[in-house]
């Protein structure tokens, strides 16, 4: 990576919010202000977006966000995240909360209705990395098919300032997969957190070994022959969900969103910010805008 790049942090915002809302609500305290306004996640937020910034020193952020339950996925596949649990109580006020916080300190928000963040993500990611480097910070491993020689995926794992910044060669040895595979993999084993099947029976370690013997889903489809039987009955039954289930996991590099380099120029607004905590009662927060 040039020295002289520019570089982009993409914030997946959900991905964040909903980790800063657990990761200070399992005692059972919630933070409010004097008014019983909730603000534990918008708060928690607050920490986890300026440990990115000291820790990748960006001149360039971004935060993408979904725009509500339903998107192109759930049209495709009724069952689509049809397994999730609302969203806690507490949490909802928070979700327009965190946005005005982030526009208030400078920040663009991207999310276009029938799209997920992720789809937002990989777009952005796509058109800003053609002149500069990008770090997604997420906690999503599905991001990782975004993964190129200009666009690193951060993901956050427990505690704070843990991140593991996978890219190419990383994702490789950790995971034994490429960008494209990290698709593919999801189309046989599917996911169970985004509640689509893949192939019956076939989890990921059948998945993996398919991969690497033959790269790609049409790679194994072109030699179903070689396979066990076993393995081959269970693709031949349920050909129409893999398929599927690869076009749920791939994230979408041209919805119609678009940030200009010069919209994102990270320079932070401190003075309405800290008009911003003072009125969310952020008091311990305002040495983070030094």
């Amino acid at each position: 990576m040039q020295k002289d790049r520019n570089k982009v942090l993409i914030v997946d915002g959900m991905a964040v919010l909903f980790r800063a809302f657990f990761a200070t609500s399992y005692t059972g305290y919630i933070r409010k202000t004097k008014a019983g306004l909730p603000t534990n996640a918008v708060y928690g937020f607050v920490q986890y977006f300026f440990d990115a910034i000291h820790t990748f020193q960006p001149t360039h952020v971004v935060c993408c966000w979904d725009m509500g339950s339903t998107t192109f996925r759930t049209e495709q596949f009724t069952g689509y995240k049809a397994n999730r649990p609302e969203a806690p109580l507490e949490l909802i006020p928070q979700f327009e909360l965190v946005k005005e916080v982030v526009a208030e300190m400078g920040v663009p928000n991207i999310g276009i209705r029938g799209y997920e963040a992720d789809d937002c993500i990989g777009t952005l990611a796509n058109q800003l990395s053609r002149d500069s480097d990008v770090y997604i910070l997420t906690g999503d491993h599905d991001m990782l098919q975004l993964v190129n020689e200009s666009v690193k995926v951060v993901i956050m794992k427990k505690g704070k300032l843990n991140y593991l910044v996978y890219d190419l060669e990383t994702l490789f040895t950790e995971k034994q997969l490429t960008p494209m595979q990290v698709i593919d993999i999801k189309g046989f084993m599917g996911d169970t957190s985004d509640n689509y099947p893949g192939v019956k029976g076939i989890g990921e370690k059948i998945a993996l070994k398919l991969l690497q013997e033959f790269q790609t889903v049409e790679g194994v489809l072109e030699n179903l022959e070689l396979l066990p039987k076993g393995v081959r009955a269970k693709i031949e039954a349920n050909l129409d969900m893999l398929h599927l289930s690869r076009d749920l996991a791939r994230i979408r590099l041209d919805v119609p969103v678009a940030c200009a380099l010069e919209d994102c120029h990270w320079s932070l607004r401190k003075d309405a910010a800290a008009l911003k905590f003072e009125e969310l009662e952020f008091g311990g927060l305002v040495k983070l805008l030094d």
